[in-house]
């Protein structure tokens, strides 16, 4: 019975204890909004402002990248550039090499081809000089069994040339 009391009297209203209980909210929302709430406030004004700094920051270092990606992108653009005309280039020193190497080829062949003529032209007419000298002296030996006779330097000489003349028309 005794808890049937103690359960009614905490069921029941009690307007000084309310009364007390106000008071004391107000005093405590008082000194909260004099001293505590403007401390949270600047506090909270505070992180807004470093939160926008922040991103403000983060706006410019997002800005300065994407300069500097495009200034990487037309470097790397510049760089291809240039390496495309060295390539370019290199190619035309080439041909051109190759082409100046052809030209010495054919001229070193054409040359070798003239000093060969030359060399045959010179075995020809040195092997038809042999020739006319070794005929020369067969037709002296055949004309002096057939005349008896030895002739003399200037009847040999004489019938060479007259042989090497009647040789070269026919």
């Amino acid at each position: 019975m005794l808890a049937l009391v103690l359960a009614a009297g905490l069921l029941s209203p009690n307007v000084g204890l309310a009364f007390w209980l106000t008071l004391s909210f107000l005093i405590l929302l008082g000194l909260l909004s004099k001293f505590a709430f403007p401390a949270i406030l600047g506090g909270l004004k505070e992180r807004e402002q470093s939160i926008e700094t922040s991103l403000a920051q983060a706006e410019r270092a997002n800005a300065e990248a994407r300069a500097l990606l495009a200034q990487n992108d037309e470097a790397r653009r510049d760089a291809e550039r240039q390496a495309q005309a060295i390539l370019r280039e290199a190619r035309e020193q080439a041909e051109a090499q190759r082409a100046a190497d052809a030209e010495k080829t054919r001229t070193e062949i054409a040359r070798m081809q003239d000093a060969a003529r030359a060399d045959i032209e010179r075995e020809k007419q040195q092997a038809l000089a042999d020739l006319r000298q070794e005929v020369s002296t067969l037709a002296i030996g055949a004309a002096e069994k057939i005349l008896g006779e030895t002739l003399d330097a200037s009847r040999q000489s004489a019938l060479v040339d007259q042989f090497l003349a009647d040789l070269s028309k026919n």
